[in-house]
């Protein structure tokens, strides 16, 4: 069993940046692929950063090269660096793990969520 905790979400203006931490109980966390997801309101839950239990990350295309997905194994701990913010960034964000690295941008295929952080960008 995985539990999870987010934080670092807030209010920001557009062009700030924010990052947001996830920070993971349990064993065996080094093993595990990390994603960061969000959900803005009436829209359905969308991938945003993932990064492998090697290193590799992978981010969907709205975000990359202005966030980055990081992780401390020793801390047991996933990061997500936003910079550049924009207001379409403003949702929730959701960190989630999985023990199954394939088909990290879906959703369904992590086991374990945290409860969410709150991000909002004013323009």
């Amino acid at each position: 069993q995985v539990q999870l905790v987010e934080s670092g979400g807030g209010l920001v203006q557009a062009g700030g940046s924010l990052r947001l931490s996830c920070a993971a109980s349990g064993r065996a966390f080094s093993t595990y692929a990390m994603g960061w997801f969000r959900q803005a309101p009436g829209k359905e839950r969308e991938f945003v950063a993932g990064i492998l239990s090697g290193g590799n990350t992978y981010y969907a295309k709205s975000v990359k090269g202005r966030f980055t997905i990081s992780r401390d194994n020793a801390k047991n701990t996933v990061y997500l660096q936003m910079n550049s913010l924009k207001p379409d960034d403003t949702a929730v964000y959701y960190c989630a793990a999985t023990p199954a690295p394939g088909y990290y941008y879906r959703s369904d295929n992590y086991n374990y969520w945290g409860q969410g952080t709150q991000v909002t960008v004013s323009s």
